[in-house]
């Protein structure tokens, strides 16, 4: 009877994680061109949400709508 050799497993890649914008090519449905759709870091967002509460003169309670609306305005939406 042959012996069963196990194989190997090759090294697991490394993560490397960037703070910089992360950017997608998605196909129009209709017209075939290619479009950009940029993803704002998480960071990006923080900011532009945190400079909405002080522009509300920090009032509570809209935190989920600022983060929102920051995230769609720097998606370009």
């Amino acid at each position: 009877m042959a012996e069963k050799t196990k194989k190997a497993k090759a090294p697991a890649k490394l993560r490397t994680s960037t703070a910089s914008v992360k950017t997608t090519v998605v196909k129009a449905a209709a017209v075939g061109k290619p479009v950009t759709v940029k993803t704002p870091s998480h960071e990006e967002i923080a900011q532009l949400a945190y400079g909405y509460w002080l522009k509300r003169e920090r009032k509570n309670g809209q935190h989920q709508q600022d983060w929102l609306r920051a995230e769609r305005e720097l998606k370009g939406e």
